[in-house]
């Protein structure tokens, strides 16, 4: 696992710690999490926690995704468009049966290369093949999923694929918030980013008690302080 380093930084590593932390976990602009420090009585400019999300991000999310349990074998699948600089970009999706994130990806098409791109990312990062594969009824998962030699795997249908069209909506929450991104490298990383950190909090509150979510809320916590550490 790759070292976190934080020398040489005015602010303690606590500090930088939350301020990441509270940047890709709620829909908050950079300013926002400026003032909320500054009620705080903590002085550091949105620009510094720009530098500071950028840096650490990634590097939290790394992290999440080497300490994440395998995922489900039933994998959904799904595409919504994104505008970026005034053109049409799609965000393909890949999400587990209980909404886990798998994998997101920035792309300018919506055909077959697309998909297939895909999924072989999907593949070589899940280290594993799932027994089924859900998606809506783009052709294109079909024709990527023939070629890999999984299209008996291959599940069409309308509602079945409610799972990933649901996991879109925190994306498109962040989405308004930045006002549309920049750049597809910009939309990538931070939609990545904030994918595994969405993963690291997800607690499914409607199927588990109040003293059964604390629980969870408390681990997720334990573990998120190891993953932060230096």
């Amino acid at each position: 696992m790759s070292t976190i380093s934080y020398r040489r930084y005015r602010f303690p590593s606590a500090i930088i710690q939350h301020t990441v932390w509270l940047y890709y976990r709620f829909p908050l602009s950079l300013r926002d999490v400026e003032g909320l420090l500054a009620e705080r009585g903590i002085d550091v400019s949105y620009e510094t926690i720009r530098r500071w999300t950028h840096k650490f991000g990634p590097a939290y999310a790394n992290r999440i995704r080497m300490r994440r349990t395998r995922p489900s074998r039933r994998w959904h699948l799904d595409e919504v468009f994104l505008r970026i600089d005034g053109k049409v970009h799609y965000l393909w999706r890949a999400v587990g049966d209980e909404g886990e994130v798998l994998d997101v990806l920035v792309q300018s098409k919506r055909d077959r290369k697309a998909a297939l791109k895909l999924m072989r990312k999907l593949l070589k990062r899940q280290g594993s093949v799932p027994n089924a594969i859900m998606t809506d009824w783009l052709r294109s998962y079909g024709v990527a999923l023939r070629k890999l030699g999984l299209d008996r795997r291959h599940e069409m249908g309308g509602r079945m694929n409610n799972c990933a069209e649901i996991s879109h909506q925190p994306a498109r929450q962040r989405e308004r918030q930045r006002r549309r991104f920049r750049s597809p490298g910009s939309a990538q990383k931070f939609l990545s980013t904030h994918a595994a950190v969405y993963n690291q909090f997800k607690i499914q509150r409607h199927l588990v008690s109040r003293r059964t979510m604390k629980n969870f809320r408390a681990e997720a916590f334990v573990k998120w302080r190891q993953i932060v550490a230096a």
